[in-house]
């Protein structure tokens, strides 16, 4: 058999995903530890290769320049112009993602099937249910080598020279059903000031930064509380993710990001699975759920029972300050 000199890996679009699929790169290398790994990135995230596992070349990917099927065919030729490649594994499940790999050409196009994909790739494997997103990727480089892989940690490379005993919050999410309504982030923000003299620092995207603004206005003490939504970009997020030892979160892409960097997570779980799409490593990580309504846990990008995330809002405030007391005196001992 041929050795195998050159892989492809087109990793996931979203921030969450794309630092889930750490696990998967370091795996790959593993078993070809003779090959090139070269990564495909969506522009925007592509910041957080230089925190990646190793690999050689990146190309990365703007689908405001090439959108639609049209433009990743496009954008696959230019790279198959560059390189031979002998396998292309496809982590997305969207269709142009496949089509990007056809155009490619590797030898082997390796994803999951959906979306009519079956066709476009050589090899097509069925996703597992209830398993971790981490554990979906490894699964599919199982079923291909037809082997038994372990699963490593997730894990960004943490430049901080030294963690600082802050908590940063983040309210915020892609989805109201996940973020913490204005009058419960206000509870949560004044408990935890009132129990700790930690300095707390709130996040937030440009877009989220009004509504963060206005929680921060709603507070009654301010004092040793810095809001610095909308004025960290996300490369700027990371590198303070990773000089803090602890952060309370909704579930999101940073929450992932904290904790693959070795930041303690104490994740706030509305919707979502936290059995498919928590932060991965569990030493690092504390969930809080609800657990008490009939409809929990839904997929649901908005509340569509209650109208507001009754299973966020219903969550015990003085519960999670305590979790946020209990991670500080632990990081404080060690």
């Amino acid at each position: 058999m041929k050795q195998v000199q050159h892989i492809l890996i087109r990793l996931p679009n979203w921030l969450g995903d794309m630092v889930m699929s750490t696990a998967f790169v370091k795996a790959v290398h593993d078993q070809y530890p003779d090959a090139t790994i070269d990564v495909i990135a969506k522009k925007g995230i592509d910041f957080l290769l230089d925190y990646f596992p190793v690999h050689s070349q990146r190309f990365i990917f703007n689908k405001e320049e090439y959108s639609g099927l049209t433009g990743a065919y496009k954008f696959g030729r230019q790279i198959q112009k560059q390189k031979k490649y002998d396998i292309f594994f496809c982590l997305p499940d969207s269709l142009s993602s496949a089509v990007m790999g056809l155009a490619i050409g590797a030898k082997k196009r390796i994803g999951y099937t959906k979306e009519l994909r079956s066709a476009l790739l050589t090899n097509a494997y069925h996703k597992k249910k209830n398993i971790h997103r981490v554990e979906e990727y490894i699964d599919l480089l199982q079923q291909f080598l037809k082997r038994e892989i372990n699963v490593l940690p997730v894990e960004l490379k943490n430049n901080a020279r030294a963690q600082k005993n802050a908590v940063i919050v983040n309210i915020n999410s892609e989805a109201s059903s996940r973020r913490l309504p204005k009058e419960k982030a206000v509870s949560v923000i004044n408990l935890l000031r009132k129990n700790i003299d930690t300095k707390i620092i709130l996040v937030g995207s440009n877009k989220e930064a009004i509504f963060v603004e206005e929680v921060f206005n709603a507070l009654d003490d301010k004092n040793n509380i810095s809001n610095m939504a909308g004025k960290t970009n996300l490369q700027e997020l990371l590198i303070l993710l990773g000089s803090c030892t602890t952060m309370l979160t909704t579930d999101s892409g940073p929450a992932h990001v904290a904790n693959a960097l070795g930041t303690h997570t104490i994740v706030l779980f509305g919707a979502g699975n936290e059995n498919n799409t928590a932060p991965y490593n569990q030493p690092g990580r504390t969930i809080i759920r609800l657990g008490a309504l009939p409809c929990e846990p839904c997929v649901s990008n908005t509340c569509k029972v209650f109208g507001t995330p009754e299973c966020l809002l219903r969550l015990d405030d003085n519960m999670i300050v305590q979790n946020v007391i209990t991670i500080l005196k632990n990081k404080k001992h060690n």
